[in-house]
């Protein structure tokens, strides 16, 4: 009985032991990703990781931001997975990320990646701006097809263009920013009091500018390239037009509690195998080798606007403040 016990007693321990030896170490990670895609990235990095979790935690990229900054003396997060590149040369500069050089780093595109010495964050995808033409409603009107931003300014436009509210979305802040980075300032802001002259309202949501151009309610919408492409794929009587300088951002991932599985996770992230996961969201990733043909997805790469992500998130406030005072009366309603 005796002897039955201590093996009993033996194989438990034997059983805690080997339990508490491979128990997968958990690891924070803070995202904007959409909701929908962080079961498919956690599931495929824990199958090539199987001693590590990830633990996710999702908000808007603004509020992710914030709340990054506002965790700032105390941080829970470990790494930041899928937030803006402007807010993560905000981060860096207050901070908050901490420069690191991850496995494979070669194999990126220099253009998405942190451009400052000392680098901290890397590129995952990126996503651009386009301006959604319906052909259709510009023939009944006479239209002509507009080729660069200054084309938008002339009088025959008038009352047929819808933008996104950049105070709203990200994607029409990424567009003033990138008019005002490419113009200048002055030149920037006097653009955009011409262009706001033929703008029928601004929108809240960064993709229905195209959607109301696929819609025939507007003629043109400076919105989301990949928006377009999906919509005139779909049908819609749209051409995709990229003038040059369009507005873009990047999805970057970056290390906040520097640790041999938070690295881990950052090396996986921009490894081939997380690349060819963002290309079926995204038309363009930042792993040099993994490419998709999308249906009528315009070359972008041709008229990517030069952005310093790091003044964007430091002007953005400011920026922010003088586009409403000037032009928020044009805003459709908040729903």
């Amino acid at each position: 009985m005796k002897r039955s016990w201590m093996i009993g007693t033996l194989t438990a321990l034997s059983t805690l032991v080997t339990s508490s030896a491979f128990a997968a170490q958990e690891v924070t990670v803070y995202t904007a990703f959409e909701t929908d895609i962080l079961a498919k990235y956690k599931s495929a990095f824990e199958k090539e990781n199987p001693d590590i979790n990830i633990k996710w935690v999702r908000d808007s990229t603004g509020i992710m931001t914030a709340k990054l900054l506002a965790e700032k003396s105390n941080p829970r997060a470990e790494v930041v997975w899928g937030l803006a590149g402007s807010s993560m040369a905000l981060l860096k500069n207050e901070g908050i990320l901490k420069a690191y050089t991850p496995k494979g780093l070669a194999d990126l595109r220099p253009s998405l990646n942190d451009p400052q010495s000392s680098q901290a964050w890397y590129g995952n995808d990126a996503f651009f701006n386009a301006v959604c033409f319906n052909e259709a409603v510009a023939k009944q009107l006479n239209l002509p097809k507009p080729k660069t931003w200054d084309d938008l300014t002339k009088p025959i436009y008038k009352g047929h263009i819808a933008m996104p509210n950049p105070a709203s979305s990200g994607t029409g802040y990424m567009q003033v920013s990138a008019w005002l980075q490419n113009m200048g300032e002055d030149k920037g802001w006097s653009y955009m009091q011409k262009l706001d002259n033929n703008i029928a309202h601004y929108t809240h949501s960064g993709s229905k500018p195209c959607v109301q151009a696929g819609m025939g309610e507007v003629a043109i919408g400076i919105s989301m390239a990949s928006r377009g492409a999906k919509l005139k794929t779909q049908g819609a009587p749209l051409d995709v037009i990229l003038p040059k300088g369009i507005g873009w951002e990047s999805e970057a991932v970056g290390l906040v509690k520097p640790s041999a599985a938070a690295q881990r996770v950052v090396d996986w992230s921009i490894s081939k195998a997380a690349n060819e996961l963002y290309i079926e969201m995204y038309p363009i990733v930042g792993h040099k080798k993994v490419s998709k043909t999308i249906p009528n997805f315009p070359n972008v790469e041709k008229a990517m606007a030069k952005m310093d992500f790091a003044r964007m998130g430091d002007e953005r406030s400011q920026i922010l403040k003088t586009w409403s005072g000037k032009f928020d009366t044009k805003s459709e309603p908040k729903s």
